[in-house]
């Protein structure tokens, strides 16, 4: 019969337990860890833990030892999560292993033990543990590793997210838009009770409007504050904003009807539904417009994560896991295959093929050898290097790429909407006419009158259409848009993205497919091409390498091949950056670079050196084949355009756009593709942090410029561009930085995207110009008393239901009908 640990309750499997003195009394545990967790306990006096546990409460056995505790107590590493570096000092700790009230206590009650402590407090809720020391007199690390010995794990926990900000901020709109729905259901009843009737009896009436006006005054107090907020902070810093007519429009319905509420012997109409309704649909309007705001706010923290946070010091011949803000320049380290290089620096020993493809959106892998320069944040594939430190941090490659998607971040203004601009134009002329009809109607009817006129001009003029006509077009463009493999994540470049006059692409990933595709060989008359085929796939397939995966899967698809049709390969072995070599039936094949086989001492013939030549122009690349020390052949691979890229490119020029190819890549290369997608300007042989000064140059020149790209060194310049479009086969952090993704992958969508935007553009033109319709007829019927307020709430809907029917056309953009349409016009 099994029985459970005597510290976390869980069963002791068979074969694991471990006996321990406690209290002079022999205890069973599950493990080690348990058992010297329980000693401390109750070495320390706390063993009451157990009392306070509840019944039937599992404890989890205890974390592994963190062997890099240490790193946090450099000022280098707190300054990410403390304020002020201090002798006093505070920080916020994350432990999972909390998960009941006694685990507060003990946590609590062994910390205050210790010297140094001054604060500690836990969080039950969100399993944090605020915690504030003195560092003269105890270290962080000594702290950690006491919560260890008691059995929790604790780290550092960043409370500056910014994606966790965003969703609080949401959530709360979300609250009061529900809050408001719902004051919106209860209050309409209590209208149809007075619609129906219930107003002609002085009792129920004054009842009725009693209730409204408590529901009103939450719902405004509570909805309404986003509102009230922005037109205090609008008139504070003397500007006039669309919050400003709202809110106006808002208190004086509200101030109206609760006067009338107030006076029982007044005959009038309240308007707490019309307000309450108000606010319901414009929280709407917010709420959409917020969740279609959430763009690349944490690209810059998804770069620097490529970064590694700890080194491997080489020092005295010892290796040292460091942080990697404590590495000075000229400082060696080691670099394990499969590890992400932590800084700039040059190779001083070893050999290995590095795969750079993150930073430079390039699919080849590129041999590293001694005085070879090598990026932070690049993966080591396959060799030991020990790489002496030039940059950290913002020095490195990666830090300046950090850097400049910062700046085009800020530097880069927000597209205002023709609502806005149209606002505060707006508002002034709402404000004077009501003024206007306020003060004539006071001398030639009386303060009731006047009063109603002045809310009725304000009610049927309130500004909804105009806060709808934008958000609610590019709205609805968003989700059609959406559901055909187009997100658009910032729904403002919807209205500038048909009038770009500059498109710029990157080649690799983008105009191309990113994947290398055996193009052609030429092998020696007397060899068997299938058979040597077979043989040199049947190696390739066990190589890590990019290329030798290619020829793999290439071979694979020509000949319909399965995994069990590969030959036996005996004594594979691969050559980082120069080749591989493998037996079949007892021949030696090899199969690499042509300076690998100069160095084998295997002669390349003339022939076949003139037609790698040829191919190079063509953007080919080359790799030979010797058998038993002869050449016999040669392969020749290329990145495959995209097939729809031809045609895009086309449309693009007919629609009189320029259209440019920008390539790190060679300009041969670069040429040769240009060609092939029939002709485009090139600027090839760029390097990653100069993309992003190229689209600056261009905007200089006055120029609207759209970005396409798909790797982390196309980020600087998708945020620098007017628009960015990002492939959704692309990196995560240039689909973050984008502000326009290609989920479908297909490169046509650019060119549906400007037709979108068109449309939408179109469609925001005319929401306005309908509202602006609507408030010239409406407004002098409401100025010459003409217009009750109560009518005025009738038809003030009518201008936002006339906009949102409007918007919701664009949902018939994808529809068959509507794209035979655009493709004639096209033809």
């Amino acid at each position: 019969m099994s029985s459970s640990c005597f510290h976390c309750g869980q069963a002791i499997p068979d074969g694991d337990l471990v006996l321990k003195q406690i209290n002079e009394s022999e205890q069973k545990f599950c493990c080690h860890g348990c058992a010297s967790v329980c000693e401390v306990i109750h070495e320390a006096g706390m063993e009451s833990f157990y009392q306070r546990t509840p019944d039937g409460e599992q404890l989890s056995p205890p974390p592994a030892p963190n062997k890099d505790i240490e790193f946090f107590d450099y000022d280098e590493v707190q300054s990410q999560y403390v304020t002020d570096l201090n002798h006093r000092r505070e920080i916020t700790l994350m432990s999972e292993a909390i998960h009941c009230a006694a685990c507060v206590w003990l946590i609590e009650h062994t910390l205050a033990k210790m010297e140094g402590i001054i604060v500690a407090s836990v969080n039950f809720t969100n399993k944090q543990i605020k915690l504030k020391w003195d560092n003269d007199k105890i270290k962080l690390s000594n702290i950690i590793k006491c919560l260890n010995a008691i059995g929790y794990d604790a780290t550092p926990y960043d409370a500056s997210n910014s994606e966790a900000a965003f969703k609080k901020a949401n959530r709360d709109l979300l609250y009061r838009l529900g809050f408001a729905g719902f004051a919106m259901m209860n209050v309409m009843w209590f209208s149809i009770a007075l619609y129906s009737g219930a107003d002609q009896d002085s009792e129920f009436r004054g009842y009725f409007h009693w209730l409204e006006l408590i529901v009103a005054t939450l719902t405004l107090a509570y909805s309404g504050q986003p509102f009230l907020k922005g037109a205090y902070t609008s008139i504070k810093a003397r500007t006039v904003g669309m919050d400003v007519s709202i809110s106006l429009g808002i208190l004086t319905t509200y101030f109206y009807s609760f006067w009338v509420t107030v006076q029982p012997n007044h005959i009038g109409d309240v308007y707490f539904d019309t307000l309450i309704d108000f606010m319901f649909l414009l929280l709407i309007g917010r709420y959409l417009e917020a969740i279609s705001k959430n763009k690349a706010i944490d690209a810059s923290r998804r770069l620097m994560d490529l970064q590694p946070k700890v080194a491997r010091l080489l020092k005295a011949g010892e290796e040292q896991i460091v942080p990697v803000r404590t590495l000075v320049k000229g400082a060696e380290i080691i670099v394990k295959p499969g590890e992400q290089f932590p800084v700039d620096g040059i190779v001083k020993a070893g050999e290995s093929t590095v795969n750079e493809s993150m930073l430079s959106g390039e699919s080849r892998e590129v041999l590293k050898s001694p005085g070879a320069r090598v990026a932070a944040g690049t993966l080591n594939v396959d060799g030991r290097l020990t790489v002496t430190v030039n940059a950290i941090l913002q020095d490195t490659q990666l830090g300046r790429i950090v850097e400049m998607v910062e700046e085009a971040q800020g530097s880069k203004a927000p597209i205002q909407c023709t609502a806005d601009k149209i606002m505060p134009w707006f508002v002034t002329t709402t404000l004077t006419l009501a003024a206007a009809s306020l003060v004539f109607w006071y001398f030639n009817a009386g303060i009731e009158f006047a009063i109603m006129t002045a809310t009725a001009v304000l009610i049927i003029t309130c500004p909804c259409a105009f806060g709808l006509a934008t958000p609610m077009a590019i709205a609805v463009a968003s989700g059609v848009s959406a559901r055909h493999g187009i997100l658009i994540k910032n729904g403002t470049v919807l209205e500038i993205l048909h009038s770009i006059d500059h498109f710029v692409f990157d080649k690799t990933g983008t105009l191309t497919k990113g994947q290398m595709k055996l193009v052609d060989y030429h092998f020696e008359s007397f060899v068997d091409e299938a058979q040597l085929l077979l043989e040199v796939g049947s190696i390739e397939q066990h190589s890590e390498h990019a290329l030798g995966k290619a020829i793999a899967e290439n071979i694979k698809a020509r000949y319909h091949l399965n995994y069990t049709d590969w030959l036996e390969i005996e004594q594979f072995r691969a050559f980082p950056g120069q080749g591989v070599i493998g037996l079949h039936e007892g021949v030696q094949i090899q199969i690499g670079t042509a300076k690998w086989l100069d160095d084998l001492d295997i002669e390349i013939p003339i022939l076949f050196m003139s037609l790698a030549e040829s191919k190079a122009e063509q953007a080919c690349t080359a790799v030979w084949i010797a058998r038993e020390g002869e050449c016999i052949g040669v392969l020749f691979l290329e990145d495959e355009i995209r097939p729809e890229a031809v045609e895009l490119i086309k449309r693009l020029k007919e629609k009189g756009k320029r259209v440019t190819l920008l390539s790190g890549d060679l300009t041969v290369v670069a040429n040769r593709v240009a060609e092939q997608l029939g002709g485009m300007d090139v600027i090839a042989e760029v390097l990653p942090e100069d993309k992003n000064r190229v689209i600056k140059d261009l905007q200089k020149q006055g120029q609207t410029v759209a970005m396409v790209g798909d790797g982390v060194n196309d980020a600087p310049a998708l945020v620098r561009s007017d628009v960015g479009i990002a492939l959704g086969s692309g990196t995560d952090v240039s689909m973050d930085s984008a502000d326009i993704i290609l989920i479908n992958n297909n490169l046509l969508s650019v060119d549906t995207a400007i037709e979108l935007s068109s449309r939408t553009l179109k469609t925001i033109k005319q929401n306005i110009a309908s509202s602006i319709a609507y408030n010239v007829i409406m407004v002098p019927l409401a100025m010459a008393g003409v217009l009750t307020p109560l009518i005025a709430a009738i038809t003030m809907p009518l201008s936002s239901l006339v906009v949102i029917g409007n918007a919701a056309r664009i949902r018939t953009f994808f529809s068959r009908k509507a794209i035979a349409k655009r493709q004639q016009g096209d033809s």
